[in-house]
């Protein structure tokens, strides 16, 4: 309900609706998690996907940079995760990874000149992380691999915008629904892979 209401808020074009409701996401995920007696590395990777919720509120350069390293570090979490619980085929493997380095490299290059000078190392060095995370995440399954996918898809239109470039109408309501989305299928992911099941 928390991440319907921030989405219509976000529609609704309402700010403080927003910034009211998107610090309680990914807290009430985690405690689902909890609950569902959940590997702890899902867990701190959804509170450290809050750190960096809760920052990128605030308009100003040090706030984002800190907020992106802690997403960062949910990443690591989550590479974590895929690796203790995922299987995956050589095949499929060097055709995703081929794919993901593909879209990297590309992205990377397309927004290099319009990324603030500052930025430019820190939003590389971050795409990087994410992009391992969505490549790890295809090892736990199709719902992994489309959270990742989402993941990589709402962290890229935040990067845009960085970037200057044109934005579609409402721009946060479709990062926030691509991101919630995300963390929704790789927490459902998690939780429902048989290696993790086995452990609770």
């Amino acid at each position: 309900m928390a991440a319907v209401a921030d989405l219509a808020a976000l529609a609704a074009g309402s700010e403080a609706g927003h910034t009211l409701l998107k610090p309680l996401l990914m807290p009430l995920l985690a405690a689902y998690v909890i609950l569902r007696r959940g590997p702890r590395l899902l867990t701190a990777a959804l509170l450290l996907g809050w750190g960096g919720d809760t920052l990128l509120l605030a308009d100003a350069d040090p706030a984002f940079l800190t907020g992106m390293a802690s997403f960062g570090a949910g990443h690591v979490c989550y590479l974590t995760l895929f690796r203790r619980y995922g299987e995956s085929t050589r095949p499929r493997t060097a055709f995703v990874a081929a794919s993901y380095t593909g879209a990297l490299v590309v992205t990377v290059a397309l927004l290099w000149p319009d990324l603030p000078p500052d930025m430019r190392v820190p939003v590389a060095g971050y795409s990087l992380l994410l992009t391992a995370m969505a490549f790890g995440a295809t090892a736990l399954g199709l719902t992994a691999a489309a959270g990742g996918a989402l993941f990589l898809l709402s962290d890229t239109l935040i990067a845009t915008d960085v970037a200057g470039w044109p934005q579609a109408p409402r721009p946060d309501f479709w990062v926030m629904l691509t991101y919630i989305t995300a963390q929704a299928l790789l927490t459902r992911a998690v939780l429902t892979s048989g290696s993790a099941a086995a452990r609770r």
